[in-house]
């Protein structure tokens, strides 16, 4: 009895987030004035005592233009919105932009769509906001930058660090991260959250 009560009292703690009633955007009706760049990857919609709340994340994919020497070169950009509508008025809250251009190797300019979380670990009612992706031009199995991205309202946090590269059976590189001040000054529940999402996502994927 006191194992299911706990199996219980562990249910209600991991879903009571779930009050702020997140669901996935129908993006081919989003509200009019709602303007973003590439194609949308990740979307979330909730309400809460502020208004109602739109997140996309986009990329443009890679793209090809001409260097300084006409030379053909691959670039990428990847964006997050995070749009907040209330009375009828449609505000951008915050946004994320990060690119990669005139890259003459192959380049990795992309969300990890595993990593893009909609949570409220301290329940306060405002929705925190994760996201993780990585940003390399490259010509070799080497780590790649990468970050996770976290808001809560408009006040940001972040992990930037490397990827893990699995180059044999046994043999690992990269994987090391650097927390900011505001994971490492502020709520504990935020900063457990961030290094166990970058734990289980940041395994290079190809």
């Amino acid at each position: 009895m006191k194992i299911r009560l706990s199996i219980l009292l562990l249910f209600i703690s991991i879903f009571s987030f779930g009050q702020l009633k997140i669901s996935k955007v129908d993006t081919t009706k989003l509200p009019k004035g709602i303007k973003f760049s590439g194609h949308i990857t990740n979307s979330a919609k909730w309400t809460d005592s502020f208004g109602v709340h739109y997140v996309l994340t986009t990329e443009t994919g890679q793209y090809f233009s001409k260097d300084q020497e006409n030379n053909e070169v691959k670039n990428a950009e990847l964006f997050v919105y995070h749009y907040i509508i209330k009375s009828d008025s449609l505000k951008l809250l915050w946004k994320i932009y990060d690119q990669n251009k005139n890259c003459e190797f192959d380049v990795f300019t992309k969300f990890i769509d595993e990593a893009f979380k909609l949570t409220d670990l301290d329940k306060n009612g405002i929705a925190e906001v994760w996201v993780m992706y990585e940003n390399q031009c490259t010509s070799d199995v080497s780590p790649a930058p990468t970050k996770i991205i976290m808001y809560e309202g408009n006040k940001k946090y972040a992990i930037r660090g490397e990827n893990r590269v699995k180059l044999s059976e046994k043999e690992f590189i990269g994987g090391q991260y650097t927390l900011d001040e505001n994971f490492k000054n502020g709520n504990l529940l935020f900063r457990q959250f961030a290094i166990n999402l970058w734990d289980k996502n940041k395994l290079k994927k190809w």
